[in-house]
């Protein structure tokens, strides 16, 4: 039976799949910070007014590390106070399930095409 021998990849395509690889590296990761969907705290649930470590809920220690850190009340309100948005909405749920089944089904549908080439140029038709 005869070496199977792969067919080759030319450079220039080799460069591409890796350029197309890097894009949606890229874009995986920061579209959804760019949707606003991802990232830090959103909000700050209650703003106060005139805040101090005292309004803040800091003890003398923590106000210390802050001040250490070159925070002032001021600058560390929104630090301290922000909370993240734990809700989600069923649309976004039910559109990441679709996503990831049809990610699964167009997988399937590649590895099929493919382990059938690979067994027809080994075996042929």
């Amino acid at each position: 039976m005869a070496h199977y021998q792969p067919p080759r990849q030319g450079k220039a395509s080799q460069l591409f799949d890796v350029l197309v690889l890097v894009v949606l590296t890229f874009g995986a990761l920061f579209v959804p910070l760019w949707m606003g969907m991802a990232g830090a705290a959103k909000s700050v649930s209650t703003p106060v007014a005139n805040p101090t470590w005292e309004t803040l809920g800091q003890t003398e220690a923590q106000s210390a590390k802050y001040e250490a850190l070159g925070f002032t009340p001021e600058t560390a309100h929104d630090l301290i106070l922000a909370r993240f948005d734990y809700s989600f909405s069923i649309t976004a749920l039910l559109t990441m399930i679709a996503v990831i089944l049809l990610y699964y089904v167009l997988i399937l549908r590649f590895s099929e095409v493919e382990y059938r080439e690979v067994i027809s140029e080994k075996f042929g038709e």
